[in-house]
């Protein structure tokens, strides 16, 4: 059976590109584990006909929908047999080669690339939008209760002078962590934990960002990703967090780390408020952060003694 025709839809992704739908989104290619997530919260996970290897939740319910390849390495062909109404996909966890070549088949491809809390609760009703289910019961619950999370950026400022600073990695050897920029530096604003890095740029090359070499000029190093730090435990004992949160993705921290971050001399080693946490908290956008924020607001107020 065929998508029936509707009236048409117009998006915008976070490309800044229009897509025009002019049927009922009946048949769905997720590219993003996150966007999978929201799918399925949003009441249309039988609509999903594609999906990556990492696309593993909401358990149970996607297992059976066919795998596409990895986020880095998605197989268009694959994607293109499936004829999806609607591709979603994520400029930073997504390939650009791949998409390009969707893109070229003027394959409906939406593109997402939310950089704070309140862009993913956007990005969460743009679908409900797109799939016709802004007006269910269970999603309008679902995006109220969305947006009742967010704490604007008045009462932010009003509480950052005393918050406490957290420092995040989400690699090891070097230490990498997360500035202002991006999607988990708010997550953590919005929990109550101002990031040690926030103001902290990435430097060109290695040598440069560990402090060992002069970085390269400016004007070379406009183009690159400057999101990601790589940090030295020098610099990771000079900022003097309060707490470590170590999640388990996009690395798998364990005790080890732990421990070596616990022997560093920082305010959060002396008491102790180091904890491995959940990295989809931290770090998926969409329905997953609507239980996610709660969660990560706990783990703050417990490690510093709020709760």
């Amino acid at each position: 059976m065929y998508p029936r025709r509707v009236a048409a839809i117009r998006i915008r992704d976070d490309m800044g590109r229009e897509l025009v739908l002019l049927r009922e989104v009946r048949r769905i290619v997720s590219l993003v584990p996150s966007d999978t997530y929201t799918i399925c919260a949003l009441g249309a996970g039988d609509r999903l006909v594609g999906r990556t290897r990492y696309c593993v939740e909401p358990g149970g319910v996607v297992d059976g929908v066919p795998v596409v390849g990895g986020t880095k390495d998605v197989d268009p062909d694959r994607v293109t047999e499936l004829a999806p109404d609607l591709i979603l996909a994520n400029q930073e966890e997504n390939a650009r080669g791949p998409l390009e070549v969707l893109a070229d088949r003027r394959l409906p491809l939406l593109v997402s690339f939310p950089q704070r809390v309140a862009d993913g609760f956007a990005h969460m009703a743009r679908l409900a939008r797109a799939l016709g289910l802004a007006r269910e019961p269970g999603v309008v619950d679902l995006t109220r209760r969305a947006y009742a999370l967010l704490r604007s950026d008045a009462e932010i400022a009003a509480a950052r002078p005393s918050m406490p600073r957290a420092f995040v990695p989400i690699w090891r050897d070097p230490w990498m962590t997360i500035n202002r920029d991006t999607f988990g530096s708010d997550m953590l604003l919005q929990a109550g934990a101002d990031n040690a890095f926030a103001d902290r740029e990435r430097r060109h090359p290695l040598a440069a960002d560990l402090g060992r070499r002069s970085p390269i000029a400016a004007d070379r190093a406009a183009r690159r990703d400057l999101r990601y730090p790589r940090v030295s435990e020098e610099e990771i004992a000079e900022r003097a967090p309060d707490l470590v949160l170590l999640p388990d993705e996009p690395y798998a921290f364990g005790e080890a780390d732990a421990a070596a971050l616990a022997a560093l001399d920082t305010p959060a080693a002396r008491r102790g408020a180091i904890a491995r946490c959940d990295g989809k908290d931290l770090f998926w956008y969409g329905a997953r952060a609507v239980d996610g924020l709660p969660r990560l607001r706990d783990l703050v107020a417990r490690l510093t003694g709020g709760a």
